[in-house]
Formats: structure tokens, C-alpha cells, sequence
């Protein structure tokens, strides 16, 4: 065993690319990782040369069919994000045991025309031959004609490599239309199509989902991932560019990959290189958006060349916008108009061990839930210097949390025990829990109540018991005229570090889901339907600050009137 330095190609890769503004934000912290493993700083976790050496010798010996580098090795013609991508997970070890692998799942979040099935083939063959005996197999695409798409990419490469594909005049692969076999270990692979194909009670060594966000659920996910349980090195590998929706099971991986690259979740099994756009406005003329999304054109003019000519089209034709902005840019075109609220970072630059709330007057933001949803509590104030201060408390049903956890991919046991995530009902919120915690606020807290925010969806009849407590209870229109002021004023404390808040991660996780969209007349508010996740303490938050903005802010300001 020995530390990697300079001497792979992924590492030369990150270090040329890490600190370049085509390269984006998550796919940096995620170079920033592997950096840390390769130059020794991990404790944990290290490079196998051993490893690396059969990677890079398997690709000499695997020939390009076709396209502008047939004949050439692949070793020749693999590009820097998939020297990255076969390294880091083939390679990243545990210092202790170099046979046991660090990662069980790759993320790829790439567009079209970036080599992807190309990239899918690969790893496939590479696992065909350092794989133990009688491994399988699986990929799942959508549809049938994907499926084959790929098998026909794994099967021409080896067709193409004489010194893969045969030893002493034996063929040393077996290539049929439902599978693939490398007979001198009988490892195979089988590509399932997932509207023909019956998922469950597979038993996959490795699997790939292709094109994940064509998938109707996460159905394929979370069945290749059930049939894993006894595999010691454990693969899968979820891949897809955008699709117009943001409700589809790779948003959810997607999602849950920048959380654990924010450092909010942790999961030390996952590797992911998402390659979309850190700004994806004015798409029709920001080469930036095209560079950070296609990191293949930042190496082959040519294919440079053709997305510049498909991005005069789709700007020209509309028809062709939703296609181009999706595919070529990783940008979701319904959303167009709908950015992230704020960066999780600059929230987590605010967070405080804890907030002295005695003798403070507060106002109160109250967001009830639908079935799905969690509902919320949040309280804010303002100090001395005019500092924002918060805290957010989110109510779940009991009977649910088990399936909240594998659906939203958050552990809500552990945020249970923090006591910012309250249980209660069965398989729905019990509300009189939320109403007594309201009650009890002023007591538990030190604080004085001065006036309480809702949505008067769900909310109508505990507001009138808080009401009959003595409580004043404030309808809060949820329009953007109404909301633009409080989601712009808390933003702007975030950034400026005039907001402050309790360890929180629920809440944190809440701000990185939220996403802004904006009416005809500019006006900002946090869209839960378009938000990629929960946003129920970001959305009770901005109650508490409508209200404190109304009551405080606006009565600070300073009027001049001239007379003439």
C-alpha cells in the first residue's frame, strides 16, 4: 500500500480543474475529497496503487471501436471526469484493508454528448475482469431500446479488443442478447429494461441505473439496492442528465449528493460528480453554463463546436428549448425562473451554539401540513444589533418515520433525539401536540408571544384555539406580493451574518431544498411545489419574519417629507 500523489490521471485531472471556474461547485468539493486521499491527508482512506495499475492496464488493452478515436486504446481516449470516476471508486480503499472498497454508490449528473453510455460500458468491463467469480451484473434503463443501447456499447468495445476478447483461439466472452458472460470466472451481466423487467430478488454484485430521471420511482434504485445486503464490495451506479421535472428518483439522489458534499448528511459510501451549471440563468448566451454542465467539449473542440450550434437552434426554436436546456445544459426548463434560494453554506456560517431567548419578544410562524409534509414552528426575534435571531421546530408522524427516512433520505431518529423534530400521531400529525407546544413557548423559553403567523390552509381552526388562549393570530396571505418582503429581508440577513440560529440540520437541509421562483412583477417567494424537498421550517420561518419585519423593521426606517 502506498499513498498516490501525482502518478494517475485522475489526480492530474482534479488538480488541473479544482480551482477553474468550469468546473462547478459540487463537482469541486467532491475533487476537493479525493485531493485530501490521494496526498495522504485522510486518515482513513487511501489510494491503491495495486488498484490503479489494473485499471490502467485494462484500458490498454481495450480498443475504441468507433467514432473520431477508433483504434485507439481506451487508456488513450478516456477523459478526465472518467479517470476521476473509475478511480476514485475503484480505487479508494480503507487504510486497513485494501481490499475492502470506500464507495458503494456513484452519482454521475452529466449532459448528452459526454461520452455517458461510453462511460457505462467501461465500468462494466472493468468490473468483468477484477470482479470475483460468479459475480453479476444488472443494469436498468427505462425502456428497452436503452437497455440494448448500452449492452451494444459493453459488446462492441470487447468485440474490438482482441487481447480482451479471446486467449489462445478461445473466446473468452459470451455475448447473447439477454447476457453477457466472462466465462473464465462466470461473471455476468444482464441488462433489464425497467418496464418489461420484474426487479425484485436480484442479487447484484454491481448495478447501473441509466438515465434515472425517466424513471417513473425509485423502484429500480431501492431493489437493486435490497438484493446487495451479503456483498462485501458492493457497487451501484446512478446516472442520468436533467429532465423537465424536478419530481423524479435522480433529483432525490442528486439532492441528497449535494447534502452529503455539504457536509449536512454523512455518507462516507458515496461518490458523486454532478455536473450542472453553479448559475443557470441567460442559458442562451453564458458559455459558462455550457463548460461546467459538458466538461467532455472542454477537451474536444469539436463537440465545443456542435453545442454552440444546438444552442443557436434552441434559441432560434422553441421547440427545441426544452430538449437543448435539459440535455446540453443539466438546467430543468420548467424551472426556468426558479433558482436556489440561498447557498446552505452561508446559512451554516450563522449557526450558533445556542441562543439565550430570555425576557425576548418573539413572533411566531406556524406552517401545518398536508399528509406528506412536516409541519413547523419557528421563532424569531431581533437583538441589540439588529441580528435576526431564529429557531425552527419541525412535527412528523410517528407511525411514519421509517418511511420518511428511506424516502426524504434523512434520519429523522437522530434529529428526534437533537429535540428540534418532535413525533406525534400515527400515520398523521396529531395538531393538538403542535398547539400545546405553541402554548407552552413563553413558559419553556422565557419569551413573550407577540404575535403568531399562519397559512390558513389546514391552520384555520388551531388558530382559533391559540386565539381563545389570548394569543394574536395573523393570517399571512401566501402570495409573492406578500412574501417577496420577508424571503428578500431574510436572505439578505443570511448573507450579511445578521442571522442567527441554533444547530439545526433539519432546518439546514430546508434551506438547501428551497427553491425561489418569481411572478411578472419580480417578486420572490420559496415555491414548495418546485422546491426539491422539504421546506416546512423555511416556510414557517418566513411567517415569523413577515410578521417581525411588519412590527420592527418597518417601523425603524427613517422618513424625510419635503414640502413644496
Amino acid at each position: 500500500m502506498v499513498v498516490v500523489n501525482m502518478n494517475n490521471k485522475a489526480y492530474e485531472y482534479c488538480k488541473e480543474n479544482i480551482k477553474k471556474n468550469t468546473c462547478p461547485k459540487y463537482v469541486k468539493l467532491q475533487m476537493q475529497d479525493f485531493l485530501d486521499i490521494a496526498e495522504g491527508k485522510n486518515n482513513k482512506y487511501v489510494l491503491s496503487e495495486a488498484k490503479i495499475k489494473q485499471v490502467n492496464n485494462i484500458l490498454k488493452l481495450l480498443i475504441m471501436p468507433k467514432g473520431l478515436k477508433a483504434g485507439q486504446t481506451l487508456y488513450e481516449c478516456t477523459v478526465g471526469y472518467q479517470w476521476l470516476f473509475y478511480i476514485a471508486i475503484l480505487c479508494t480503499v480503507y487504510r486497513d484493508n485494501e481490499k475492502k472498497r470506500r464507495y458503494e454508490i456513484g452519482v454521475l449528473e452529466i449532459c448528452r454528448k459526454n461520452f455517458k453510455t461510453f462511460t457505462i460500458a467501461t465500468i462494466f468491463i472493468l468490473l468483468f475482469l477484477t470482479e470475483p467469480k460468479f459475480s453479476k451484473f444488472f443494469s436498468v434503463a427505462p425502456d428497452g431500446a436503452l437497455s440494448r443501447e448500452v449492452r451494444e456499447a459493453i459488446s462492441e468495445i470487447i468485440r474490438s479488443s482482441p487481447l480482451i476478447y479471446e486467449y489462445k483461439d478461445t473466446k473468452r466472452f459470451k455475448i447473447l442478447r439477454d447476457y453477457i458472460l466472462f466465462k473464465p470466472t462466470q461473471v455476468t451481466y444482464i441488462p433489464l429494461s425497467y418496464s418489461t423487467s420484474r426487479l425484485d430478488g436480484r442479487l447484484p454484485s454491481a448495478f447501473i441505473v441509466d438515465e434515472a430521471g425517466a424513471l417513473p420511482s425509485s423502484y429500480a434504485i431501492e431493489s437493486m439496492k435490497s438484493g446487495q445486503l451479503n456483498i462485501l464490495n458492493k457497487l451501484g451506479f446512478i446516472i442520468s442528465t436533467k429532465y423537465p421535472t424536478i419530481d423524479n428518483p435522480f433529483e432525490d439522489e442528486v439532492n441528497y449528493s449535494k447534502k452529503v458534499l455539504d457536509g449536512i448528511e454523512k455518507d462516507e459510501t458515496r461518490f458523486s460528480l454532478l455536473y450542472e451549471p453553479d448559475k443557470t440563468k441567460n442559458w442562451e448566451t453564458d458559455d459558462m453554463i455550457l463548460k461546467q454542465s459538458n466538461p467532455v467539449a472542454l477537451e474536444i473542440p469539436e463537440i465545443w463546436n456542435d453545442l454552440v450550434k444546438k444552442r443557436a437552434y434552441a434559441v432560434a426554436v422553441e421547440s427545441a428549448r426544452e430538449n437543448f436546456v435539459c440535455k446540453h445544459c443539466n438546467i430543468i426548463y420548467q424551472g426556468t425562473g426558479t433558482e436556489t434560494y440561498i447557498d446552505v453554506k452561508d446559512v451554516q456560517e450563522c449557526k450558533q451554539a445556542k441562543i439565550d431567548w430570555r425576557g425576548r419578544v418573539v413572533y411566531v410562524g406556524l406552517d401545518l401540513s398536508e399528509s406528506n409534509d412536516n409541519t413547523s414552528v419557528s421563532m424569531v426575534t431581533v437583538d441589540d444589533n439588529n441580528n435576526v435571531l431564529a429557531d425552527s421546530f419541525a412535527f412528523i408522524p410517528e407511525g411514519r418515520i421509517e418511511e420518511k427516512t428511506v424516502t426524504e433520505k434523512v434520519n429523522y431518529r437522530e434529529l428526534i433525539r437533537t429535540g428540534k423534530v418532535i413525533a406525534c400521531g400515527d400515520k398523521v400529525i396529531d395538531y393538538a401536540v403542535v398547539e400545546d407546544f405553541i402554548l407552552n413557548l413563553e413558559t419553556k423559553y422565557g419569551v413573550q408571544i407577540q404575535a403568531i403567523g399562519y397559512d390558513r390552509w389546514n391552520a384555520l381552526s388551531s388558530a382559533q384555539k391559540l386565539e381563545r388562549a389570548g394569543y394574536n393570530c395573523v393570517e399571512i396571505r401566501q402570495h409573492s406580493s406578500v412574501l417577496h418582503p420577508p424571503t428578500k429581508l431574510l436572505k439578505e440577513k443570511i448573507l450579511a451574518k445578521e442571522f442567527k440560529y441554533e444547530n439545526n440540520t433539519l432546518l439546514e437541509i430546508n434551506f438547501q431544498n428551497a427553491r425561489c421562483t418569481y411572478d411578472t412583477n419580480k417578486n420572490m417567494y420559496v415555491h414548495k411545489k418546485k422546491s426539491t424537498g422539504k421546506v416546512d421550517m423555511v416556510v414557517s420561518m418566513l411567517n415569523a419574519i413577515y410578521l417581525l419585519q411588519q412590527d420592527v423593521f418597518l417601523n425603524q426606517m427613517d422618513f424625510a417629507i419635503q414640502v413644496f
